[in-house]
């Protein structure tokens, strides 16, 4: 027996009536991950055989920092989606899973801006 109304069912509103944006965008960032891990598998590559100056110059092309910038602001966000829900399965007490969430989202946020900055500064 289905307990949902029609308009639920339209909206895809689950019991707790949120949940579906979040969903959308951890399976969205994962898409995006895939051709973004391609390009890092190539820098990682280049990494191991190339001097600072050498990976600096190539950093320094456009295309390449968008993807290196892309990547990581990919990666952070999909690991944040991903600690949430780890959070909010776990965690019951409520000050502390909205204590956590939080700290997750601060932390990774910070984590990314340096990582950007750093980009932005070794490629000028």
């Amino acid at each position: 027996m289905d307990y949902k109304t029609p308009l639920a069912k339209v909206r895809s509103l689950g019991s707790a009536h949120n949940g579906t944006g979040h969903w959308w965008m951890q399976r969205i960032s994962s898409m995006m991950l895939i051709p973004l891990s391609f390009w890092f598998v190539i820098y990682a590559k280049k990494l191991t055989i190339l001097t600072h100056a050498e990976i600096s110059a190539w950093l320094a092309e456009p295309l390449n920092s968008f993807f290196a910038i892309a990547w990581l602001m990919t990666v952070f966000y999909h690991a944040s989606l991903g600690l949430q829900v780890i959070i909010e399965d776990y965690v019951h007490c409520e000050w502390r899973k909205i204590a956590a969430v939080w700290a997750v989202k601060v932390g990774f946020f910070a984590l990314g801006l340096a990582t950007v900055l750093a980009v932005l500064r070794t490629v000028h």
